[in-house]
C-alpha cells in the first residue's frame, strides 16, 4: 500500500517542525514537500535538517503551487487568510486540509466551510490533542448537567502566541455553550476591568495569561453553591498535536468530501 503523500504548511514554525517530526516517524505516511512563508529563513533548507532529523531530501519552498500535484493532503497550522486560500486550493485538487491555525473569524470559518462542500476533506481543531478533544466532551456533559453553576475558562500559553482566547479556549467555551444549549457568542465574556458588577448568570468567562514558553495550559472551572470542579488538561511536548494531526489526515483520506472536526476522527461524534 502506497504511503499518504503529505506537505507541510509553515514549515519552519514551531508546529511546522513538529509535523514534519511526526510524519518522518509515521510509517502509513510520507512527506511530500514543505513551504513557508515569502522571505522566511527556512526557505531552500532541508526539512528534516530543520527539524532535527538529518536531510530528508525535502526543501523548503516558497509557494506551494508546485506541490499540490505531488500531494494527498496538507496539514496547516499557519495564520486565517493563508489557511482560507490553502483551503480552496485543496478543493480544486480535492486533498485533504488539517487545518490546526486559530483566531479564524466567522467569515473565514465560512470560507473553509464552503471549501469543504466544493470539494476538499477537511479536518480543523482548535486543538489536535485526543486529550483535549476528550475534554471538550466532558466539560460539554458538565456543564449540561450543573446547569446553575457558573463556567470559566483559563488558558496560559506562551509569549509568543498572537491570538486569545486561545483556539482551545474557545473550542472548550463552544463546548460549554453547547451543553448549555445557548450560542457562546453571546454569553461570553472576555474581558474584565473596573467596576463590572456582580457576574452575570449564564455567561462563560475566559481568562488568558501569557508568559514564558509554556506550551498550553487549559482549565474549565464550573463554581457551584459550596463545591467546585475543576476539568484541566496541561500539554507537555508539542508532539500531541503533531501526532494528532496526522492521525486526522489518515482519518480524513477514507471520507467524503466535507467539513470534520477532531472529534469525528476519534469517533466521539457517534
Amino acid at each position: 500500500m502506497s504511503k499518504l503523500r503529505i506537505i507541510v504548511a509553515g514549515a519552519g514554525g514551531r508546529m511546522g517542525l513538529a509535523n514534519i517530526r511526526a510524519i518522518a516517524g509515521h510509517e502509513e505516511v510520507a512527506l511530500a514537500g514543505a513551504f513557508d512563508r515569502p522571505g522566511a529563513a527556512s526557505i531552500g533548507q532541508d526539512a528534516g535538517t530543520l527539524a532535527g532529523l538529518g536531510a530528508l531530501g525535502v526543501s523548503v519552498a516558497e509557494s506551494p503551487d508546485a506541490l499540490f500535484a505531488k500531494a494527498d493532503v496538507i496539514i496547516d497550522f499557519t495564520a486565517p487568510a493563508a489557511s482560507v486560500a490553502l483551503a480552496r486550493r485543496a478543493a480544486e485538487h480535492g486533498l485533504v486540509h488539517v487545518i490546526g491555525t486559530t483566531g479564524c473569524l466567522e467569515a473565514e470559518d465560512a470560507a473553509i466551510a464552503q471549501a469543504g462542500r466544493d470539494g476538499a476533506r477537511i479536518v480543523k481543531s482548535g486543538n489536535f490533542s485526543p486529550g483535549v478533544v476528550t475534554l471538550a466532551v466532558l466539560v460539554e456533559r458538565a456543564a449540561r448537567a450543573l446547569s446553575d453553576y457558573d463556567v470559566e475558562v483559563l488558558e496560559m500559553h506562551h509569549n509568543q502566541k498572537v491570538d486569545a482566547p486561545s483556539g482551545t479556549a474557545l473550542m472548550l467555551g463552544e463546548a460549554a455553550a453547547r451543553g448549555r444549549d445557548i450560542a457562546l457568542k453571546d454569553h461570553a465574556v472576555r474581558v474584565r476591568d473596573g467596576h463590572t458588577g456582580p457576574r452575570e448568570f449564564g455567561s462563560i468567562g475566559f481568562a488568558t495569561l501569557r508568559g514564558g514558553n509554556v506550551i498550553g495550559d487549559h482549565s474549565v472551572i464550573l463554581a457551584g453553591p459550596s463545591e467546585r470542579i475543576e476539568l484541566s488538561h496541561r500539554a507537555q511536548d508539542r508532539t500531541i498535536f503533531a501526532n494528532g494531526a496526522v492521525r486526522a489526515a489518515i482519518w480524513a483520506a477514507r471520507q467524503k468530501a466535507g467539513l470534520y472536526t477532531m472529534a469525528d476522527v476519534l469517533g466521539l461524534n457517534d
